[in-house]
């Protein structure tokens, strides 16, 4: 890791939140980096280490509440992370910034600039899930949400009178991208790619269960408004259909004004499959308007 990111905690409302921050010195333009569904801020880890905008910007990524070192077994969602990153930015004293979220991040950065626009002065979208393109299994299971809900009660009582894993192991997922790519590349094999990484299994050895059902709710919810925002977007959208229509997404974000659509070519996951590509489209989107 870059020798200036320092590794900090903040108590919020019953959980620590654990992140890390990029500032070499003075305060400058602020880029946050959230992570997806049942994951942790190393999925950036390997960003951060290569982008270039360590020289101009400040970046903070952070384990969102519920995740790795921010653990956490009560209600999460949207809201909740919301309140917890505009705390962080007190804290750290910025009155705004700019959000880069992946998946469920993408998902929290769009609910964060809707709801708090003046702490948000743009948004980049990688692969977001956009509930009016979601494919129609994935619609199905947003709809089942107040059973699923009953679900996350039963369990949270259940944790609390005792019955959970103490220890849950911590993930390192840029060493997980990197051994995927290697494997990738010696196979050939995608579709066991995205079978691992669509795979609730591997998360839920490293996760509380009753999390992972509150975030799959979020992060198939709608976030009414977000077309209208008046900030600089970029939606950098995966070309191979995984849990979404690309060419419908497409089109829907194409209604904000200043929104910039870029396509990979990759599934759900252009960090770990494209990682240059995604990163080098994030900073010349940075330079471009800011």
């Amino acid at each position: 890791m870059p020798l200036t990111e320092e590794k900090k905690s903040l108590d919020i409302a019953g959980a620590t939140i654990t992140y890390r921050i990029w500032r070499p010195g003075k305060h400058r333009r602020l880029l946050v980096l959230i992570h997806g569904m049942a994951s942790n801020m190393s999925r950036w880890s390997e960003f951060v280490e290569n982008t270039e905008l360590t020289k101009t910007w400040d970046i903070i990524r952070l384990d969102l509440r519920g995740h790795s070192e921010s653990l956490f077994r009560g209600k999460i969602g949207l809201r909740e992370w919301s309140l917890d990153l505009g705390e962080l930015l007190d804290v750290e004293r910025y009155q705004d910034c700019v959000v880069v979220g992946h998946s469920l991040g993408a998902q929290l950065a769009m609910y964060y600039a809707t709801h708090y626009p003046s702490r948000v002065a743009g948004v980049c979208l990688v692969d977001p899930i956009i509930y009016k393109a979601l494919h129609a299994r994935d619609k199905r299971i947003y709809h089942a949400r107040i059973i699923i809900l009953a679900l996350i009660r039963l369990v949270r009582f259940f944790n609390k009178i005792g019955f959970k894993r103490k220890n849950l192991p911590l993930r390192d997922l840029w060493k997980l991208d990197i051994e995927t790519r290697v494997a990738i590349e010696k196979s050939g094999n995608m579709e066991e790619f995205v079978a691992q990484y669509s795979s609730p299994w591997p998360d839920l050895k490293q996760f509380p269960i009753a999390n992972y059902m509150q975030e799959m709710i979020e992060s198939l919810r709608p976030v009414p408004g977000f077309t209208s925002v008046k900030i600089p977007v970029l939606a950098l959208l995966a070309k191979v259909p995984t849990y979404t229509d690309p060419a419908l997404t497409s089109k829907i974000l194409s209604e904000i004004d200043q929104c910039e659509i870029v396509d990979i070519h990759a599934y759900h996951w252009p960090l770990t499959e494209k990682p240059d590509e995604t990163r080098e489209a994030i900073e010349s989107w940075c330079h471009k308007n800011f």
